[in-house]
């Protein structure tokens, strides 16, 4: 299924900690202003509609310092083992942390295509 965004998603590998959601490995597969994807590595019972915090650890590359999201699940998808959760991004408490990273994600995509 290939989703149409308005708003471009940017990859990446962060770690995430869901509040709420313990044993399991989360990884940021992609991210943007309004939105992003976290894998986790075995099915988790999370629902759509339920809001929950999420911090981010970004890469150690990117110099910058683990950032906390309020989010609200929109989607979920079992996968085998794993679980895809799409969340809307209600608020950043530490905007501007949160406003860097993706400006880090857009730079490095932006200098892998014409670099």
């Amino acid at each position: 299924m290939q989703e149409n965004r308005k708003n471009e998603r940017f990859s990446t590998s962060a770690q995430v900690i869901i509040s709420d959601i313990t044993g399991t490995e989360n990884r940021l597969k992609d991210i943007n202003i309004i939105g992003c994807c976290v894998e986790c590595s075995k099915n988790i019972d999370i629902k759509p509609g339920s809001q929950h915090f999420i911090d981010i650890r970004p890469e150690k590359a990117s110099k910058i310092d683990m950032f906390q999201l309020s989010v609200e699940c929109k989607w979920v998808r079992q996968i085998n083992n794993l679980t895809l959760i799409g969340f809307f991004i209600l608020a950043s408490p530490k905007g501007g942390q949160f406003q860097n990273y993706v400006d880090y994600l857009a730079y490095n995509r932006n200098k892998g295509v014409n670099g």
